[in-house]
């Protein structure tokens, strides 16, 4: 059986109302964080000079990591506080490195800014730590293995799991 549909309330037997003077700018509540230029460029800083020779996925895992860092409240709270945090990055050991490859910082720098922009963290899992295959650090026994992407490996605070 079908009813007659009612008219809307709003609209019955009324014009819409026209706002002739609306408002200039217009502010949408956002879900991720806002970043600074300096976010920005300490990420693509840290991800050229610890992941270059990696893939965008490699690249990706490492932004997360420090990402992961910033979110935590065992590091600093700025993506610039994680990265220049002492002794936690080997390429700021020893002071400023510079960027000699401007193709391979331009790809670190995109994939900051979609890191930035609220990209999905779901390589690393949590992942709060970092290291190649060719170290192993002692800290690696204190912390839960996530996942190797290319020539890094992951870990994550929280219960250590064996493995074979």
């Amino acid at each position: 059986m079908k009813l007659p549909r009612p008219k809307p309330l709003l609209y019955a037997g009324a014009e819409p109302v026209k706002i002739e003077n609306g408002p200039e700018q217009v502010f949408l509540a956002r879900s991720t964080p806002q970043f600074s230029a300096d976010d920005v460029n300490c990420l693509a800083e840290a991800l050229y000079h610890e992941a270059r020779g990696e893939g965008q996925k490699g690249q990706a895992a490492v932004a997360e990591v420090i990402l992961n860092r910033v979110d935590s409240r065992a590091f600093p709270p700025t993506v610039c506080g994680v990265v220049n945090q002492p002794s936690q990055f080997s390429y700021t050991i020893g002071g400023r490195k510079s960027i000699r490859n401007k193709g391979a910082y331009m790809r670190a720098r995109n994939i900051a800014e979609a890191a930035l922009s609220g990209a999905p963290r779901v390589l690393t899992g949590g992942a709060t730590y970092f290291h190649t295959p060719a170290v192993r650090p002692a800290w690696s026994s204190r912390f839960q293995r996530t996942v190797q992407i290319g020539r890094h490996i992951f870990y994550r605070r929280g219960q250590r799991v064996a493995s074979n």
